[in-house]
């Protein structure tokens, strides 16, 4: 499959135009085939490794999806570690350069819970945090997942390694059933399968094959 322009993909010119703007026009294997189907609002699992360009083939469709007129959480992205939410949350917010009306807000461990918790009541649109301080701010209820329509569990397979399945089971239950999931893993162990046939439905699968990993791209 030959990779699509930025330009091809129908999205807003927002998004267009920012992606452009970080020197990107042609999207990367699994940009190609995961943002279409994603924007389809159907479940994906995406087998493809760091590098590849995946958080944008995750965080295109779903800042395409966010209502920026609605101030409630709409989408949650999950990470295994409190790098690679900040990491994330850079991305989403250089995609959003031209969508300031979207709120993104990280939030994991190690940092004080109180400044989390006054940066919710101010409202966020999209969530990206590691599972366990998710959980803490469900518990507390600081974080109301009732109006969550997207939820991505990015790098699953280290999330599941670091013994995170029962917070995300937990938290998965905890979201309204209509919602879409999306995970992206380097691996599809039996884990990951017995995770998705729990909670995905009819998923699409989309891998990245070894040779292509190699391709310079926006991350």
């Amino acid at each position: 499959m030959e990779n699509m322009k930025f330009e091809e993909m129908n999205l807003s010119p927002e998004l267009c135009k920012a992606v452009l703007d970080m020197g990107f026009e042609e999207a990367t294997p699994i940009q190609s085939q995961a943002i279409s189907v994603i924007m389809e609002g159907k479940d994906v699992i995406g087998q493809s490794q760091t590098g590849t360009g995946k958080t944008a083939a995750f965080g295109i469709p779903c800042l395409e999806m966010v209502n920026p007129d609605d101030r409630r959480l709409q989408a949650v992205i999950l990470c295994p570690t409190r790098e690679l939410a900040i990491q994330v949350s850079e991305e989403f917010r250089k995609l959003l350069k031209y969508k300031d009306a979207i709120r993104v807000l990280p939030i994991y461990g190690g940092q004080p819970i109180d400044r989390q918790i006054l940066a919710l009541k101010k409202g966020a649109q999209v969530i990206i945090g590691t599972p366990g301080r998710v959980m803490d701010h469900m518990r507390r209820r600081t974080l109301k997942m009732e109006t969550v329509k997207m939820v991505v569990l990015d790098e699953a397979d280290e999330m599941l390694d670091m013994g995170f399945r029962e917070d995300i089971e937990t938290i998965l239950v905890k979201i309204p059933e209509d919602h879409q999931t999306v995970m992206f893993s380097a691996t599809l162990s039996p884990e990951i399968l017995n995770l998705s046939k729990r909670f995905l439905k009819e998923p699409e699968f989309i891998k990245v094959i070894p040779k292509e990993l190699t391709v310079p791209s926006i991350e």
